[in-house]
């Protein structure tokens, strides 16, 4: 486990990830991060739920409507 100090950074506070946990997450500076709630508390990651379930779709209907997309890119 990882203990994480909050910092005052100006007006704000914020916390500072180690090298380790950036690498672990495969995160750089300018990422964007996301929290999500859970029973144990909060999940950090860069992964979207809700982005993915837009491309599950997004994939769904380039899969279904091939040819359409197709004819378009004419």
């Amino acid at each position: 486990m990882t203990t994480l100090k909050l910092t005052q950074i100006g007006n704000s506070v914020g916390l500072i990830l180690p090298k380790e946990l950036l690498a672990r997450l495969k995160l750089e500076k300018g990422d964007t991060v996301f929290v999500t709630e859970a029973a144990h508390g909060v999940n950090l990651s860069p992964y979207n739920a809700d982005f993915e379930t837009q491309m599950d779709a997004a994939r769904k209907i380039m899969k279904e409507r091939r040819q359409v997309l197709r004819e378009l890119a004419k």
